[in-house]
């Protein structure tokens, strides 16, 4: 590689570090980039010369850092970087937002002020992504998500309007101090304390419309469990405070492991052999777990609990009736 290229190669990698929001040692940020501390002063230089303001505090404790409030200095890029733009723009449309075509112009622009190996290298990772059509993306507005995303940042208690379902439509007055934005499957979510039921909820973001102003700050509490991901998966399988089905059970099925495990979700299959395994499920209630269990369309050994045994019984004869109304006509 030629000298030129080094360098520059080196500068993408001390911007990377310094844009980092902490002071940077001279001494670090020359062990970090394999060089002597007076290169690293070579090169912090340079970046000042194309327009990136980076103060220095001298002494044991100072360091570098990136000051905010420059004018916008030559996009520079390293390779990771131009992969991590280019995927996550081009991806826009799993995220359930109205930014789309905002997304794809937002690479053209970049692209275009690339210089042409990484240009390139961007242009290698091109794909379209497609929603998930069995669950259709709710598109939630821009102002919205900025909205619910200050209150969050800012800790201050969030009012808004909030829409039920297709049975219950009436907007109604919420007060909630907003914890956590989190975009899944393509919905929003907002995680936030509800002031008024004194509870943890999970609201849905394309159903609020936030008021202004906003309400007083708040201390920040921690979620059940104290990780926002086990909590949303808890409740989204019915669990108040795990993550796991409020409804599990097992069974026999007369079916090899290997034709069960491609479809069992997230089900545990243990081959018995001779043709047979056993399957370990669970669902939101016993009838929707013996209905999801009946799909493998193989005889079936229910081993327990005796609530879906039951359900399997009661399954059992709402069919029979559904059979016998169909042979009346």
């Amino acid at each position: 590689m030629s000298s030129s290229g080094t360098t520059t190669s080196r500068l993408l990698r001390l911007l990377s570090l310094l844009q980092t929001p902490r002071d940077w040692p001279g001494p670090v940020l020359a062990d970090r980039l394999g060089i002597s501390p007076r290169t690293v002063r070579r090169d912090v230089d340079r970046l000042r010369e194309m327009g990136y303001r980076i103060h220095a505090d001298r002494g044991s404790l100072g360091g570098y850092r990136l000051e905010a409030g420059a004018e916008l200095p030559p996009l520079l890029l390293d390779e990771d970087q131009v992969t991590a733009v280019a995927a996550a723009l081009q991806a826009a449309p799993l995220l359930g937002t109205q930014l789309d075509e905002a997304a794809a112009r937002s690479l053209g622009t970049i692209r275009r002020v690339m210089p042409p190996r990484l240009r390139r290298h961007a242009d290698a990772l091109t794909f379209r992504a497609v929603p998930d059509a069995t669950r259709p993306a709710a598109p939630v507005a821009t102002d919205v998500l900025v909205a619910v995303s200050a209150a969050v940042r800012a800790r201050e208690v969030l009012r808004f309007d909030y829409t039920g379902d297709a049975d219950d439509a009436a907007r109604r007055p919420r007060r909630a101090e907003p914890h956590h934005l989190v975009a899944t499957a393509g919905r929003w979510y907002l995680v936030a304390w509800d002031l008024d039921r004194a509870d943890w909820r999970v609201f849905r973001a394309d159903r609020m419309t936030p008021r202004v102003p906003t309400g007083p700050r708040f201390a920040p509490r921690d979620v059940p469990g104290g990780d926002v991901q086990r909590f949303l998966a808890a409740r989204f399988t019915g669990s108040t405070s795990t993550g796991t089905w409020p409804c599990r059970g097992t069974v026999v099925l007369d079916l090899p492991a290997h034709a069960v495990a491609p479809f069992a979700g997230d089900g545990v299959v243990e081959d018995l052999g001779g043709g047979r395994c056993r399957l370990t499920s669970g669902s939101w209630s016993w009838t929707a777990l013996a209905a999801s269990l009946g799909r493998f369309d193989a005889d079936v050994r229910v081993d327990g609990p005796p609530e879906l045994r039951e359900a399997f019984a009661r399954l059992a004869r709402r069919y029979d009736a559904a059979g016998r109304e169909d042979a009346d006509r």
